[in-house]
């Protein structure tokens, strides 16, 4: 990325077991204001969830804002925030020899040449995305303040699948979602999957599941097509991808666009005067199949991404695996988990895809303040708004 550009970024440090978890974010620009409330109750949301383990009970996960701030205000230089963790006993935890099947425990320990796990899981727990949840809460701040709104919940748990009103707003979403205890706006399907984690625990397995994000109020032309690392669809796809469980990532209908033609797929353009002030410049489409991007830019309609869960890789019941030391099989080890990860894997995608907005959108109105941002944002839709004219 070129250096004159505004590099909205972020690093996570930490394992799941050590002192706490740090994230370390720079390129935000100076005057934002940074509300830990805010970004305390993404944090609060990440750890609920019906289906969560004994460490959600354990943790109570708030940020504390170390660096980059001055009475909650950013002031232009690096943001350090730290997750403190309750439950530190790295270096009293037990090996793990034993590999579970679908976690890194295997992959990491023939990487690193050791026959104990625990280094690899350590850092590859999910534990580490509360850090990335911070980094999208306060990257969400600066989103606040353009009304760009991202809002995240579960479209499916198991075979439960929930139905989702194609019109409904983020605020109606929002509202609904968090009804009830698995995060999902349909109430009977949430009844249903809270059912089916019910099952799943009896009989010592886990579900997956996929959640769906929705970004509203985005102007177009935020990404890039000239650049295949600056196109946003694949930012957003790498950015859940990158999510621990993730094994799949639709934008729009996604995979089902494959199998249909074109006339059913591509969002005929019209334009409506009456909406010229609105983050769409008063283009509208008949369909939102594209999920609101095309060529690798926003298009002004909402961002429509979905991300599919595997089941929690932990098994109270163990799996068939091989002791690293003796090459002797033996089941898996077991180590403290959920029975299902999904409405929390909705907190996580809603906040990874908040970030990859605000660092796109940064990108096209750089600026080393708030100020600086605003006045860049103003010039582009009052020239977009007058084309043509």
């Amino acid at each position: 990325m070129s250096p004159a550009m505004a590099n909205l970024d972020y690093r996570t440090a930490g394992e799941s077991h050590g002192r706490a978890l740090i994230v370390l974010i720079e390129g935000m620009p100076a005057g934002v204001t940074l509300d830990p409330d805010r970004i305390n109750a993404e944090m609060l949301r990440r750890q609920g969830g019906y289906g969560r383990g004994g460490r959600q009970k354990m943790e109570k996960d708030v940020v504390t804002l170390l660096s980059g701030v001055r009475r909650n205000v950013s002031i232009g230089s690096p943001i350090a925030i730290q997750i403190a963790n309750k439950d530190f006993r790295i270096d009293e935890a037990a090996p793990v020899n034993r590999p579970r099947p679908g976690h890194a425990d295997l992959a990491g320990s023939l990487k690193w040449l050791t026959t104990d796990c625990r280094e690899t899981l350590e850092r590859a727990s999910a534990r580490e995305t509360a850090a990335r949840v911070a980094a999208g809460a306060t990257a969400r701040c600066l989103l606040d303040v353009f009304d760009i709104q991202v809002v995240g919940f579960v479209r499916s748990i198991g075979p439960v699948e929930g139905t989702v009103d194609p019109q409904a707003t983020p605020e109606s979403l929002r509202a609904a979602r968090d009804g009830n205890e698995v995060y999902c706006p349909d109430p009977t399907a949430a009844q249903q999957m809270i059912d089916a984690i019910k099952q799943a625990k009896r009989d010592g397995d886990t579900l997956g599941g996929v959640v769906e994000v929705q970004v509203h109020g985005l102007c177009p032309g935020i990404g890039s097509c000239m650049r295949w690392d600056r196109k946003l669809d694949g930012r957003v796809a790498q950015a859940l991808m990158s999510i621990q469980a993730i094994k799949g990532v639709e934008i729009g209908v996604g995979f089902a666009a494959a199998s249909l033609p074109g006339s059913r797929v591509h969002d005929e353009i019209d334009y409506d005067p009456s909406r010229r002030e609105s983050p769409s410049l008063g283009f509208t489409r008949r369909s939102n199949n594209a999920g609101g991007l095309e060529g690798g830019m926003s298009n002004g309609q909402p961002i429509i991404v979905r991300a599919a869960m595997k089941p929690i890789s932990t098994l109270l019941k163990g799996m068939d695996s091989v002791n690293l030391v003796t090459k002797k099989p033996e089941r898996s080890d077991y180590e403290r988990s959920d029975i299902c990860a999904v409405p929390a894997a909705g907190v996580v995608a809603e906040n990874v895809v908040a970030f990859e907005i605000a660092r796109a959108f940064l990108e096209k109105f750089a600026g080393d303040t708030l100020t600086e941002v605003r006045a860049a944002w103003d010039h582009y839709l009052t020239a977009s708004r007058n084309l043509g004219d």
